[in-house]
Formats: structure tokens, sequence, C-alpha cells
């Protein structure tokens, strides 16, 4: 048996989804496929904790990699995704798509946390169910919903040369609150506001305005507590973009590994070869890919 799980970009709510806001994050079309008839090559941290006594199936996770790293594309949520839906796809192979969704997000997402020492879910959740996800935590509890993007959107996906470590950086930014918590409260103030209100926008030129807003302020929390979330050099061809209409920025806790341009299809495409220019690798990504589903047995490995 085998069983494909997306990976996933985070279009907006970095680090504000961890105080309460609602995060949008996307399904892309990069899979990793995992297979139970074969045996594990490499043993990740997650899979072992959803599935403590083994056996534990093999997996590809090679479309979510580049050069031997990690493109900051969620592949450790789809890699305990992808598993554990193997295993329950062994049990009922007959299984709908969306009743082995539900069944399997929960306990990857426990295992996922487990193994990261936390983190939100909201990777887990939208490689399980796929789609565009609004995503926020009531406490504890991750709940997410269905989200609709603006029409005409557009949305590009680039790969830095260098990664960055998303704990590193949330380590960072909780650092400086615990020396700064007044500022760090009124730093996550905008922020969360302005991730709320990218999810009410009504029209494609609002919710532009709100990411604009939502990097800024993502720039300033990063200068002040001396996290890289938002670099220099980004800042400047964000600056360039903005004045086409087009808003670029990083993905996720930042620092650039991965980073999204977005704006109308025509805005975007002009924007490619100035920003591979400046050392950006453009992927040939689609988003609001289908979520976790078994792959038909005679199908090869992507």
């Amino acid at each position: 048996m085998k069983a494909k799980a997306p990976g996933k970009i985070v279009i907006s709510g970095a680090y504000a989804v961890l105080e309460g806001a609602p995060a949008l994050v996307t399904a892309v079309d990069r899979y990793v496929v995992a297979d139970s008839e074969r045996e594990a090559v490499f043993e990740a941290p997650e899979v072992r904790v959803a599935l403590p006594t083994g056996p534990l199936p093999y997996f590809d996770a090679s479309s979510l990699r580049k050069d031997g790293r990690k493109l900051g594309l969620g592949s450790s949520a789809a890699i305990v995704v992808a598993c554990l839906a193997v295993v329950w796809l062994e049990r009922h192979p007959i299984l709908p798509e969306g009743e082995l969704a539900n069944r399997i997000w929960l306990p990857a997402m426990r295992a996922h946390r487990a193994a990261q020492g936390g983190g939100s879910g909201i990777d887990v959740a939208t490689s399980a169910h796929g789609g565009t996800r609004r995503c926020w935590l009531d406490g504890s509890w991750l709940r997410h919903e269905v989200h609709a993007l603006p029409d005409d959107l557009h949305i590009d996906i680039y790969a830095a040369r260098e990664p960055s470590s998303t704990p590193e950086m949330l380590a960072t930014v909780r650092a400086w609150a615990k020396r700064a918590p007044q500022e760090y409260r009124r730093r996550m103030d905008a922020l969360c506001e302005a991730a709320k209100a990218a999810t009410t926008a009504e029209s494609l030129a609002a919710f532009l305005d709100v990411m604009a807003q939502q990097r800024d302020c993502l720039a300033r929390l990063g200068d002040a507590s001396g996290a890289p979330i938002v670099p220099q050099e980004l800042r400047t061809l964000a600056s360039q973009a903005q004045r086409d209409g087009v808003i670029v920025y990083p993905s996720g806790a930042g620092g650039g590994d991965i980073v999204v341009c977005m704006g109308r299809r025509g805005g975007c495409e002009a924007w490619r070869q100035g920003l591979q220019r400046a050392g950006l690798e453009w992927l040939s990504v689609g988003v609001n890919a289908r979520g976790v589903h078994a792959v038909p047995s005679g199908d090869d490995f992507d």
C-alpha cells in the first residue's frame, strides 16, 4: 500500500498563530510518498513517536528537498501524515480520503509536536486535508476549516540558497519576549491584527494590502528580537515589487528559505527574472493541492 501527503506553505499568520490569531496555509503539489510494503531506510523521529512499536514504512521525501537539504515546505509533517496513512490503509484499504484525513491528522499532529517539542500543527492539518485552510489555536487545540483565497490571486514560490532554522528563529523571538514583554506584546498585537484582516479581506487589493502590512510587522518583530525574519536584501526586493502591485515576503518563520510572491499572474511572472537574479530559485509548485490519499499500487515513486 502507498500513500501521498503534500507539503505546505504558510501564506499568512506566521508567529501570530501561536498567539491565537488565524493562519492561512495551503497545500502544495509536492508530495511525500510512503510505502508499507518496503522497509524504512531512515527513521524520522515523528514517525517513530507515531508508531512506537513499528514497523516503520518506507518513505520518499525527495520532492520536498534539494541538494540534500529541506526546502521549507513542511516535509516533516508530510512524512508523518503519509506514513500514518499507509498504516491505516493497510487495515482499511477502501477508506474515503476525507475519512482518512480525519482519522490520522490528530495522531499525526500529536506525534509531530512531541518530536519537535511543540508547534501549532497547522502544517500537519494542511498536509492531511489539503486545499487552503484557515487554522487557529483554541488553547492547545488546533481548529481548522476550508478557506477560499481571493479570486485572481496568483502565488509563486521561491527557494533561497541557504536554509533557515524554524526552531532557532522561534527561540530567538521567545527569548526576546521574556526580556521585553511589553514591546513584544505591542509588536505581536499589530501582527495578530494583520493576520486576522487577511482572513476577512474581500478583494484581491485588500488582501495584498494586509499582506504587505503583515510583512512589515514581521520585519519590525525581527528587528526588535534580533531574528532575521525578513532579511534586508528581501526587503529591498519587496519594496520594488510592491510598486508593481506584487507582494514578496518570507513564508512561515522567515529567514528567506521559502519566499512567496503574490499578486495578479502577470505581475508575478514579470518579477520572476528579477527574483531569480537576486539568487532565488523559482519552484514549479502549485497550491491548493490534494490532501493525503492512497496511491494505486502500480504507480512508481515520484
